[in-house]
């Protein structure tokens, strides 16, 4: 609601939540934690697999290129059994997938494991904060900025939970996560009620048939470009640090705290101040240059850059979830499962692409092509601008009363 803190003292503030809410939040964390779990310790898993970088890539690519396509499933899945039948599913496959991980003996055992973990994470992560908000006290802005708070966490502390597991073996970060995802699945079962099911089913097709409309797939489009630049840097860049885990978790670690910072604090306020359109168009451009910079600088400059790019990414992150959920009339897990299903595709090409591309050039050409498809993301923003205006204003009364997903959901 505009104007209620949701930090109020209350029955419906932030932090007074029934325990089903705080049970799905914990996993959520976890869930998100297993985006850069691998990050500090893919060095580790070439040496220890006998891999090349673009092999170990594959480990990014394999998770995204199946949570692009469980984007077409999920609402179909989850408006037949429900949320939390769906919920459920989807972490008992990542703890399966993530032990299996940890058991690997070739980088193609581990690449295929990778690719089940994606699905359930996929399963798991599109259908939280519409279970948050249909659990929440305080309506849906209190449980928005809950489950971007447990997103921002989990971005933050994945990296860091792989470095300081990974320092012993590069397989412990692995079960780790089997270990705890186990855990919110048993405090779900315990904690969460079955959620009321929509009153209508999702239909495989229709997340693309959304994207028909012109404004949903001006933010898809900019948001595949825009995630490639992401995930060049998400996925590539512990190969050109080549720190230790410890040393490689610290500066993603730094990295997440600024994603989660800019992402729930500095986006929205600039967001009120200069618009949304301007606010992706100036942060996709700075993200070029820190790009380009973090490329052709010295060692310093990268790890500067990288932690840097923190929080361009968080603020991109927030503005490209609300233009998706509000700039149609699809309702909002529909909106949202046609925009993932677009973007999530450069997020399974970037770490496939960024070592093949300084096997062909040298290690600046990556960076290079990274902050092209940055600049690329802000042109479509600029030029789709009317088709973009609409916003989340005219619609918002009306997604105010859906149950959404996040289009960051994955």
């Amino acid at each position: 609601m505009p104007g209620k803190d949701p930090f109020d003292e209350g029955a419906g503030s932030l932090l007074h939540q029934p325990k089903a809410v705080w049970a799905t939040a914990g996993a959520s964390v976890v869930a998100f934690m297993g985006i850069g779990l691998v990050d500090p310790i893919l060095p580790s898993i070439a040496k220890g697999l006998e891999a090349t970088p673009s092999q170990v890539s594959l480990l990014f690519t394999s998770y995204f290129l199946i949570t692009a396509v469980a984007m077409l499933v999920t609402g179909f899945v989850s408006s037949r059994i429900g949320g939390r039948k769906t919920l459920l599913l989807g972490l008992a496959l990542v703890v399966v997938f993530a032990a299996l991980s940890g058991t690997s003996s070739s980088v193609g055992e581990l690449v295929g494991f990778r690719a089940g973990w994606g699905l359930g994470n996929a399963l798991f992560v599109s259908t939280a904060l519409a279970v948050i908000v249909g659990a929440a006290a305080g309506g849906s802005a209190a449980a928005i900025l809950l489950y971007e708070s447990a997103l921002g966490l989990g971005m933050a502390c994945g990296p860091l939970v792989g470095a300081l597991l990974g320092n012993a073996s590069w397989r412990y970060p692995f079960f780790g996560t089997a270990v705890l995802m186990a855990i919110g699945f048993l405090c779900i079962t315990a904690f969460l009620k079955e959620q009321p099911r929509p009153a209508k089913k999702t239909s495989l097709l229709d997340p693309v048939k959304a994207l028909g409309h012109g404004g949903l797939a001006s933010v898809a489009t900019s948001a595949f470009f825009y995630n490639y630049s992401f995930f060049t840097i998400l996925a590539f860049t512990p190969f050109v640090l080549d720190m230790t885990p410890y040393r490689s978790g610290a500066v993603f670690f730094a990295w997440g705290l600024l994603l989660a910072v800019f992402s729930v604090l500095v986006a929205p306020r600039l967001q009120a101040r200069f618009g949304s359109l301007k606010v992706v168009g100036g942060s996709l451009v700075l993200l070029a240059v820190d790009l380009l910079v973090l490329g052709y600088g010295d060692h310093t400059a990268a790890i500067v850059c990288t932690i840097l790019s923190g929080a361009f990414i968080g603020m991109n992150n927030t503005v490209y979830t609300e233009l998706a959920l509000g700039v149609s009339d699809a309702p909002r897990p529909v909106a949202s499962a046609g925009y993932n299903f677009v973007r999530w595709f450069a997020a399974a090409a970037a770490p496939f692409l960024a070592p093949k591309i300084e096997e062909w050039s040298d290690v600046h050409i990556p960076f290079v092509v990274a902050a092209a498809t940055a600049v690329i993301g802000a042109l479509v923003v600029r030029v789709r601008r009317t088709a973009l205006t609409h916003e989340a204003e005219e619609l918002e009364p009306r997604h105010a009363t859906e149950d959404g997903v996040s289009a960051f959901a994955g």
